[in-house]
């Protein structure tokens, strides 16, 4: 019998491990929480939509076949030529691998980004900005040191835009709680590039632009982070912006576990693959999401999506199923189905498949591709236990 090893159980390693356990083919997806978290929903939890915990799943919920082994362990190292990985809690042998390993923060070497701002990456993360955007507020009163009401957040991609929304929705309840004037608080959104969101057309980056300034975001593109120090942003034009937090969402790249083993990678990191999804170096190791680079028609690489990853995970496991029962493998072929971003609690903006949506029927799309996803994990005992907890709030 085959061994078959995930790492990661993200979107792209948990949708390969629905797809194996499924079929019934036996595997080991090693993950260093016994949990899966909505990555792409972590702005809510940092933002004061719902109880941060409420944005994971056990996965023992998710993979309860007793073919599906879950092992919770954080991988050190690959060693390919052996077919072993190297974890925390002892060494793992496969046949076959699927590395979903996610991606790395980018910090385009800018001095004291990495030790002086927050990232938007985990539960904990998420735990973390929201218990010190709370406690700024909590605390204003004793000094009325206005740095305390100022965030910034850096990136205006889907993570940065979304966050902001977030935000913008949540500081009135903050102001109630603790007597805070509204006036006094600042959100600001910096982006180095000319516009935000830049995988949408024009008019709905306009929209999106429109809606959070309207909240009272302050949204500054054309605005390069030069430095950034304690409790201080430095920006090109010379400029140096204070503040209690700050945020970064400006970028990823593969994680590095990729180059450490000896795959063939990008500059970005991410390791070379063919078009069934198999390492160029290891035929029997499949990179998906984040980790891989997958250049499409166009010559040009399918950017980091979890749509991306999770339709990868699911082709991988297909792939592997092929292999062992000597069928021919299946190229992949990417169904982009579009993009949505949330502006805030009620509001959104988005392309889907080719029909562009803003306002509330785009926050409408984002709240069914949520409903979407937890069906493809559970069925309609997952989508109605999380959304009953989402709704409570």
């Amino acid at each position: 019998m085959a061994k078959i090893v995930i790492l990661g159980a993200g979107y792209g390693g948990l949708l390969a491990a629905v797809y194996l356990q499924k079929a019934g083919e036996p595997f080991a997806i090693i993950n260093k929480h016994t949990y899966h978290h909505f990555t792409t929903l972590l702005h809510e939890a940092a933002g004061g939509r719902n109880d941060v915990d409420e944005y994971a799943v056990q996965l023992s919920e998710i993979l309860p076949a007793p073919t599906s082994e879950v092992i919770k362990a954080e991988v050190s190292e690959i060693r390919p030529t052996e077919n072993q990985v190297l974890t925390n809690q002892g060494t793992h042998t496969y046949d076959y691998l699927i590395f979903a390993l996610g991606n790395a923060p980018e910090f385009f070497g800018i001095p004291g980004l990495a030790e002086h701002s927050f990232l938007l990456r985990s539960l904990n993360t998420a735990k973390e900005i929201r218990q010190h955007i709370e406690q700024q507020f909590a605390s204003y009163k004793e000094d009325e040191d206005p740095t305390k009401l100022r965030v910034i957040v850096g990136g205006a991609g889907l993570t940065g835009i979304e966050l902001v929304g977030e935000l913008v929705d949540w500081i009135p309840e903050l102001c109630s709680k603790y007597a805070v004037p509204k006036d006094e608080v600042e959100i600001i959104n910096l982006e180095a590039a000319p516009v935000i969101l830049p995988m949408l057309n024009e008019k709905l980056q306009h929209v999106a632009y429109d809606v959070l300034t309207k909240k009272g975001a302050d949204i500054r593109t054309n605005t390069k982070i030069v430095r950034v120090g304690k409790d201080v942003v430095e920006l090109a034009s010379g400029e140096s912006i204070e503040a209690k937090t700050i945020i970064w969402t400006g970028g990823v790249r593969a994680n590095p576990l990729v180059a450490q083993s000896g795959f063939q990678a990008d500059n970005r990191g991410r390791a070379k693959i063919n078009q069934f999804l198999q390492s160029v170096d290891f035929e029997n190791v499949f990179v998906i999401g984040d980790s891989a680079v997958f250049i499409g028609e166009n010559g040009k690489p399918y950017p980091p999506t979890a749509q991306i990853a999770s339709q990868m995970g699911e082709k991988a496991a297909e792939n592997i199923c092929n292999l062992i029962q000597g069928k021919p493998l299946s190229p992949f072929t990417p169904n982009l189905k579009g993009t949505l971003a949330s502006l805030g609690r009620d509001l959104g903006v988005g392309d889907v498949a080719g029909m562009k949506a803003s306002g509330i029927p785009a926050a409408l799309l984002k709240e069914f591709t949520k409903v979407k996803y937890l069906y493809s994990l559970g069925g309609l005992k997952m989508v109605s236990q999380k959304r009953g907890q989402w709704s409570r709030h």
